[in-house]
């Protein structure tokens, strides 16, 4: 089966074809292929992994080349994919989610009059995150990156015709290529330093590199996780991406794009085990956007930017354990697995409310779902348990382990990294808590127009898997520490975990920020009325509501002068590049029509001319002796 694991990326990509060029035609069956698709790469996938299983640990690597694919120069690259357990590990996740995804998208977008686009899309989006993740080198990730670039564009202004939504796609796009940016360049100077960029040399080759080239590396690489993990300071498109289909949003949230960039950091950790100062780096931008995340999540109003900005603050949850080392590599794939199931779930589950509240997304409009939704109230529930943390569920077990990693070190670090880990748990657990009371309870706030009522099968039955993930995957891959010890051969060995405060400590004082986030929730939004209009804020929720003006900073810092640049640009390319060449054609054009009246084209007057021309050299000569 490992053999064959390119078909994981040829059979979504030959499915997205055919329901391109199919047409109309598969109008009526395309949604089926579609999922039909997801479905055999889920099963590739999961076998895959079963053989995998079979092999002792040092020997769960494999190499599969594909094709030589650049071939000039110094540069050799063949198109190879790397199956270890990294890459399985996001296999398993892309693709199971991914299914569970497409089949609930069956129904939710069952109206839609261009649903075989929507799945063709998909099954693009599918195969290029799995290319990402399975790929051999630096150059084809970039590929697969790309890919989850272009897929993401053209899903979330899946409904352009809505200009807002096109905008957003235009702006998901534009930073994103912000990030490549440092993509591009860290491959460069792969190239340079170690004349390669496949896996093997470079990461094989980390020791040997000076530590400046290696931290600039880093950086660049951080740059363009940045970017793809919507993470500070590029975080700005996330919320706006909500404005393509929920289906979308769940698939980009749980198991594709925004992980992108925690994959890229984890996969590149030889390098920043060689560099303190870009995994302190990484370390830091993690911790600012798990807090800004959550403050932007206590403000907004509808439910899909709320779980937009818990997302953005998980991930960064993730990237400030892969700052911390080894170990933290582990803890920031076991959060992102486990995450990958409640949010997804979540996302699905915001998507049945809205679906049964004819797409509405104020939360303000909502409250009392609870006996109306019963099914979408129990799923929803256990993903919302299992990110606050709440023990036995998998947040639990992937969260808790992050935070008592913050507090390990020596200095200024596990105080700084631990209390931030600390505040942003009892953050989460408010802002998570107001999304839910909200929703589900409280007194009704919905119109006449709207009748609520639960979802098709098609659409609780992936929340129902899922939800059974958020409960129980956690306990199940952290008993024995069986998380750990499938990814150790890639990550490398760790030891215990040794906080500058005991873990029994730790673990009161998460839950005691918990219950007080829970409690503050259950106060202002539950027992206490929610007004249908939002009061008007103080300068910090305003701040909050408005992405702590996220895109005000960004036209300052580079729209407006990047749009004055372009514009001295033109100025100077017409004024001094374009007018000197078009001076010099005007001299030459003059000169020609001064030149065109000695050639009247009469024999006498040339005859005169050289005539004339040779008395002159004749006086010359004579002159001149």
């Amino acid at each position: 089966m490992l053999s064959v694991t390119w078909l994981l990326i040829a059979v979504p990509l030959a499915s997205f074809l055919v329901l391109m060029l199919a047409g109309r035609r598969a109008d009526a069956w395309g949604h089926w292929l579609g999922v039909a698709a997801s479905s055999v790469v889920a099963l590739i996938g999961i076998g895959a992994f079963f053989q995998m299983l079979g092999r002792d640990a040092e020997s769960r690597s494999e190499s599969v080349r594909l094709f030589t694919w650049i071939s000039g120069g110094d540069l050799q690259v063949d198109a190879g994919l790397l199956v270890d357990q990294l890459s399985l590990t996001f296999v398993l996740l892309v693709t199971i989610v991914g299914a569970l995804i497409h089949v609930y998208s069956v129904a939710y977008m069952e109206n839609d009059p261009r649903r075989r686009m929507f799945f063709a899309y998909l099954n693009l989006f599918i195969a290029a995150m799995l290319l990402l993740v399975l790929a051999d080198s630096y150059l084809l990730l970039f590929v697969g990156w790309e890919g989850v670039g272009l897929a993401s564009y053209l899903l979330i202004g899946f409904w352009n015709h809505k200009p807002e939504n096109a905008t957003a796609a235009n702006k998901a796009f534009v930073v994103n290529r912000t990030g490549d940016f440092g993509l591009i360049v860290a491959m460069a100077i792969m190239f340079t330093q170690f004349g390669s960029v496949s896996f093997a040399d470079v990461l094989g080759g980390a020791d040997g590199a000076s530590t400046a080239v290696l931290t600039a590396i880093g950086l660049t690489l951080l740059l363009a996780a940045t970017g793809k993990s919507a993470q500070f300071p590029l975080q700005s498109w996330l919320g706006d991406a909500m404005a393509g289909p929920t289906p979308v949003s769940a698939l980009i949230h749980a198991a594709t794009m925004v992980t992108a960039g925690v994959y890229l950091v984890v996969r590149s950790g030889a390098i920043y085990e060689a560099t303190d100062d870009a995994r302190l780096v990484v370390a830091i931008v993690g911790a600012i956007t798990l807090i800004l995340g959550a403050i932007i999540g206590s403000a907004k109003d509808d439910i899909k930017k709320v779980l937009a900005a818990s997302t953005m603050s998980q991930i960064g949850y993730m990237m400030l354990a892969a700052g911390l080392g080894p170990i933290g590599y582990i803890f920031a794939i076991f959060h992102l697995v486990t995450n990958g199931f409640f949010k997804a779930g979540m996302f699905l589950g915001a998507g049945s409310v809205m679906h049964a509240m004819k797409d509405q997304v104020d939360m303000r409009r909502f409250g009392a779902l609870r006996t109306a939704m019963v099914t979408t109230w129990i799923t929803f529930g256990l993903g919302w348990l299992a990110i606050l943390g709440v023990p036995p569920l998998s947040g639990f077990w992937s969260k808790d382990k992050i935070i008592e990693l913050a507090f390990v070190g020596e200095g200024w670090q596990p105080w700084v990294f631990g209390l931030t880990a600390l505040i942003g748990a009892g953050i989460t657990a408010f802002y998570m808590s107001r999304l839910f009371f909200m929703t589900f309870h409280g007194k009704a706030r919905w119109t006449d127009e709207q009748h609520p009522h639960e979802s098709p099968l098609l659409m609780t039955v992936p929340m129902m898997v899922l939800a059974v993930g958020s409960a129980f995957l956690g306990l199940f891959l952290a008993a024995g520490n069986r998380f750990q010890n499938w990814l150790e051969p890639v990550t490398g060995t760790s030891g215990e975990l040794e906080p500058v405060l005991a873990v029994p400590v730790l673990i009161t004082l998460t839950l005691a920020l918990v219950a007080a986030g829970v409690a503050l929730a259950y106060w202002m939004y539950w027992r206490n009325d929610v007004p249908t209009e939002a009061p008007p804020p103080s300068l910090a929720v305003l701040a909050a509501r408005n992405d702590m003006f996220q895109d005000s900073v960004n036209r300052a810092v580079f729209q407006i002068p990047g749009t004055h640049l372009t514009r001295t640009l033109v100025y100077a390319d017409a004024a001094l590049v374009d007018g000197a060449v078009n001076k010099q054609a005007t001299g030459i054009a003059a000169f020609g029509e001064a030149s065109r009246r000695f050639q009247s084209g009469k024999v006498r007057s040339y005859a005169l001319l050289m005539l004339l021309g040779f008395l002159v050299l004749a006086s010359i000569i004579v002159v001149g002796g």
